[in-house]
Formats: structure tokens, sequence, C-alpha cells
């Protein structure tokens, strides 16, 4: 595998990680919306992550969610449930 590609989705795991760690720092002192917030961009940063090593890359977050959902969570690569719950985290995000 190219090691640009693996670097970016490394690089882009990494930044999935620090989210979700400000998520529950967030949630741990009751700052609930700053919580769903990090986890969001922590699930938005791991999708990419994902789609780094296809080398392919959108400017707007739902392009990314939808490219997921079509390819990877339709087709079963990623399980059914994962798809449900990210669709919930974008619909309270949206609000």
């Amino acid at each position: 595998m190219d090691n640009r590609k693996q670097d970016l989705s490394s690089y882009r795991l990494s930044q999935a990680e620090d989210s979700i760690k400000v998520a529950q720092m967030s949630y741990d002192n009751a700052l609930f919306k700053d919580s769903i917030n990090r986890s969001y961009y922590a699930t938005f940063y791991a999708i990419k992550a994902v789609l780094a090593l296809e080398e392919i890359d959108f400017k707007r977050h739902k392009d990314v969610m939808g490219y997921f959902n079509k390819e990877y969570v339709a087709k079963e690569i990623f399980p059914r449930e994962l798809g449900r719950r990210i669709g919930i985290l974008q619909r309270i995000i949206i609000q």
C-alpha cells in the first residue's frame, strides 16, 4: 500500500481518537452539546480515514457520509447498525 495513503489514514484516525477523548471529557463535565459535537467529528474523521485508503475525498460532510453509507454500509462492509447510528448522530448535529 502507498505510504502516503496509509499516513493520511493514520493521521485522520489520530484526529478521531483525539476527538473522542475530548467528547468523553466534555461528557464527564456535563457539556453534552460539546460531547455530541466531538463525537460527530470523531466519527467523521474515522470515516475519512477509511476513505483515505481508497484515495477518495469530498469537501462536504454530507458527501463523505453519503459515500460511506452507499459504498460501505449498503454493501455490508460495515454493519447497517453503524449506518443507523451515524444517521442519528448526523440528525442531532444538524438540529
